[in-house]
């Protein structure tokens, strides 16, 4: 009985991310910003998108929705952190041209409309439309296995880590 009790849990838990929608999937350091390409607020993609819609890439909760609605963070239900940072610089627009669907506590899954963006207003204004997807609490990962090129909205596996 007190084995059970005392035995720790050797067993990894893995996960996915997927594609937020259709689009290029390229490795963060590639993304045309320090703040992301340097991994300062953590690792994962960038996705250069075909579409205006923007899905939950992951199941859990909305933990962040910027008040310029440019970004949201969603907790998974196994304790990630992942950010959608739609766009570059964007916080600038002050919400202009762009359509959340979400709010601070909503249950999302995988595929749930996060947002509508208007990327040629986004383009036209000047701003980089790629968007990073970032898992913020890397101390939490084991590892980490990145998959670029053509992705599918909501099919595309994007991320695939194993956590401690």
């Amino acid at each position: 009985m007190f084995k059970k009790l005392f035995k720790k849990d050797k067993e990894s838990k893995t996960g996915e991310i997927f594609a937020i929608q259709s689009g290029e999937v390229v490795a963060v350091t590639e993304v045309p910003d320090a703040m992301f390409a340097q991994k300062i607020l953590g690792d994962g993609v960038g996705l250069i998108p075909e579409g205006n819609s923007i899905y939950s890439p992951v199941s859990g909760t909305v933990d962040v929705v910027a008040n310029t609605s440019h970004a949201v963070g969603i907790k998974t239900n196994d304790g990630l952190d992942v950010l959608v940072h739609i766009g570059l610089e964007t916080v600038g627009l002050e919400g202009k041209g762009f359509d959340v669907k979400v709010k601070v506590g909503d249950k999302v899954n995988v595929g749930d409309l996060l947002a509508d963006v208007d990327f040629d207003f986004l383009k036209e204004k000047g701003f980089e439309i790629i968007t990073p997807i970032i898992i913020t609490n890397m101390d939490d990962i084991k590892e980490l296995k990145i998959n670029t090129g053509k992705a599918t909205a909501k099919e595309t596996v994007v991320i695939e880590y194993t956590r401690n």
